[in-house]
Order: structure tokens, then sequence, then C-alpha cells
């Protein structure tokens, strides 16, 4: 989830900005520290929007530089459980695609691809459910769900593709038309015919 954070932090503004007006230099010197690092708790850094309320500065014995307390508003991305996201595959493996949501990836396991029984081709690198016949490959444009985060030095996401309303947009789109018209996208299952 994209959000936007109003901070109060301490930011070192170094001798090397000094020519620019003190919010300038705050600016620079905040965008320098924080866009597109990962923090656990405010999630991926993206942009220094605003730098509001600037204290006065104070130069530390043996540092050149000033450093000022400061509000400012950076604009962060969190990926939350169960939230819904849209994304572009950009890589299908034998185990599952990867997915861009925004500013991460995210990664969709075989078995969370679609509800059907799914099979990987490795020569045209797509995978393909056995009885809906529809293919996910590198390029489409889906709809997933996170179903888990796990954070370190990068984020790591999970999502799935089998609840209703998810999936490949295409997909979902036919599958409201069907809907709509009353007609079944799944494959019907096959049954033996009977000898008489």
């Amino acid at each position: 989830m994209y959000k936007i954070l109003t901070i109060n932090d301490k930011v070192r503004v170094p001798p090397s900005k000094f020519e620019l007006s003190a919010k300038d230099a705050i600016k620079s010197s905040l965008e320098d520290k924080l866009e597109g690092i990962i923090d656990r708790k405010l999630g991926v850094v993206l942009a220094v929007i605003d730098v509001g309320d600037v204290g006065e500065g104070i130069i530390i014995h043996g540092d050149g530089a000033i450093h000022y307390p400061v509000d400012f508003e950076i604009l962060v991305y969190k990926p939350e459980q169960n939230e819904l996201v849209n994304g572009q595959v950009i890589d299908v493996t034998e185990f599952g695609v990867f997915i861009r949501i925004g500013p991460v990836d995210g990664m969709v396991h075989v078995s969370q691809t679609m509800d059907d029984f799914v099979s990987f081709d490795p020569k045209n690198n797509v995978f393909m459910g056995r009885d809906s016949k529809r293919i996910l490959k590198k390029d489409d444009i889906v709809k997933a769900r996170i179903i888990s985060i796990s954070m370190g030095k990068e984020y790591k996401i999970g999502l799935t593709m089998r609840q209703p309303g998810l999936g490949v947009l295409d997909w979902i789109v036919k599958d409201k038309k069907a809907k709509k018209k009353g007609v079944s996208t799944k494959a019907a299952p096959k049954t033996k015919k009977k000898k008489k």
C-alpha cells in the first residue's frame, strides 16, 4: 500500500550543500539518505515529498556538517497481508512466476497460479491449465493477493491467484462476461462412458 508519512527526525547537511537554501539542502540530504531504502517499519522509501518545519541547526565539534531537526513527508510502499495488487509477470520459472508490483517483486508459486492442474512448458516458458487451457506467460498483467511477507535486507512477497476474481486480467474479464451469460468458464469434469 502506498502511503505518505510525516516524520520528525534530524538530518545531516554536509558542507557541499551549503550553497543551497536550508530547505533545499535538507531535502537533497534526505533524498540521498532515504530514497530507495527498505525499512522494516516504513516500507520502501520512494521519494521525499516535502520539507516542513526546520529547527535551528547545530554544528557538532569535529564534523563540518550542520545537523537540523526537521519535519518532512515521504512517499513509501509497504505491502500488507491480504492486500490486492495488480502487476506484470516479469519472469516465468519452473516453480512459479515473479510479478512486479510497484517498486517490489512478488512470487506466485506454481500451486497458486490458477485453480486447475497446472503444467510448465519449458519450450515456451509458460504455465498452462489442463482443463481451462488458460496460459500464464511473461508480460501478462495480473491481479493477485498478498499471502505472505518476509522482510530482511529485501522483501520476499508471496502471492496467490487462485481465489475468485484473481489471475490474468483477460481471464477475469472473460469470467465476468461468461457469468453474465450464465456460462461456466471452468472445464466440465471428464466422465467415463458407461458400457451397455
